[in-house]
């Protein structure tokens, strides 16, 4: 088992990564956490499939538990939900000495992390991630929240885990659309980055995309290496940590307009090309650097594919985007590996140019 620590000043916390080692969750739990209680909102597929085994961990835990089987859909991402959840906390007496722990992807360590944030003011939480998007992503870092109005996380806050468990063998019940969804994600790390990673990256792709158990241990390790550093320079997303969001302005409102039929990590691919064209438009990317990251984005071509999309419905999504400012969409920008731009302002038509450029590769 790998531990990275996560070095932030009032809240550290570790990431435990590792194969087969969901058994020592409540080990963790009682070392990590002072809750003497513990609600576990659990992914209705993970459920499906690792339901026995999370039953018997729930058993073991000494003191009280209950749980919440969650539909992790982006629609499912909502105050209703959250409600569900707040009506089983409040219901089942939890108090402040309540640990919540979510074990499922993304969505679902969002949505309960916001639990956590806001039951009682804040309770513990702990991230037991399930995909691979949420493996070397969503896990770390501390967002959480739900989408609201047809907008994608508008309504959240940051509150850190107590720790977070990787556990790789929830991996091997993914589907290819889930395996893309995360190499979506760890397409950006790769841009932002080191070039060894970049390079690790292309080569590995065919071995990620099939799973192949050390390409994706080192993949992951790799990424929280990266985001945790990022995390402790800038928790609360002032500066450097907005590099993450490389593409997402973009692909947020991709997700938008579709509806939600392609998954985040599939839009943050789409979204990541129309940064590309967007950064050469502006004379920030030069065309040869433009061709090699084209060229590592054409790895996904044939498993993302983007419904009659419209650049102008996309263009309005953008203008609610949380990361605006005086109503103008500032958008993260590639010079080269590595070097990244923030808060870069750019003209309507440019902008719908690279909308219209970057989805035309996935329609």
């Amino acid at each position: 088992m790998k531990k990275i620590n996560v070095n932030l000043s009032q809240n550290p916390y570790p990431v435990y990564i590792g194969s087969n080692i969901v058994d020592q969750l409540n080990k963790k739990i009682i070392k990590h956490c002072k809750g003497s209680s513990l609600f576990f909102v659990i992914d209705s597929r993970v459920n499906h499939y690792h339901g026995k085994l999370i039953t018997k961990i729930i058993k073991e835990f000494p003191n009280k538990t209950g749980k919440f089987i969650f539909n992790s859909t982006e629609k499912n991402k909502s105050y209703e939900s959250l409600n569900h959840i707040y009506e089983k906390l409040i219901n089942g007496k939890y108090g402040r000495d309540t640990a919540i722990i979510a074990i499922g992807g993304g969505i679902t360590g969002d949505i309960a992390g916001f639990a956590a944030a806001t039951y009682m003011r804040g309770v513990e939480y702990v991230q037991v991630p399930t995909t691979l998007l949420a493996d070397i992503d969503s896990s770390v870092g501390g967002k959480t929240g739900f989408n609201f109005g047809g907008i994608k996380n508008i309504i959240g806050a940051f509150h850190q885990p107590k720790f977070v468990l990787i556990d790789t063998s929830f991996l091997t019940t993914l589907d290819k659309n889930e395996l893309i969804c995360g190499l979506g994600e760890a397409l950006k790390y790769s841009f932002i980055a080191t070039e060894a990673l970049a390079k690790f990256f292309n080569l590995k792709f065919k071995s990620l995309l099939q799973g192949e158990q050390s390409s994706i241990a080192k993949l992951i390790e790799e990424s929280i290496e990266f985001k945790s550093a990022v995390v402790e320079s800038d928790e609360k997303e002032s500066g450097l940590r907005k590099i993450l969001n490389l593409g997402h302005t973009f692909a947020h409102a991709i997700e938008a307009e579709q509806k939600n039929l392609i998954k985040h990590g599939q839009a943050v691919v789409a979204g990541i090309v129309c940064s590309i064209f967007l950064s050469q438009s502006l004379g920030i990317l030069n065309p040869r650097k433009e061709k090699e990251f084209l060229n590592a984005v054409n790895l996904f071509k044939g498993s993302i594919k983007l419904k009659s999309p419209n650049a102008d419905k996309i263009y309005r999504f953008m203008q609610t985007d949380k990361k605006n400012r005086s109503g103008d969409i500032k958008f993260v920008l590639i010079q080269d590996t590595g070097k990244i731009l923030l808060d870069i302002s750019a003209g309507k038509k440019l902008v719908l140019d690279s909308i219209k450029k970057g989805i035309e590769v996935f329609a």
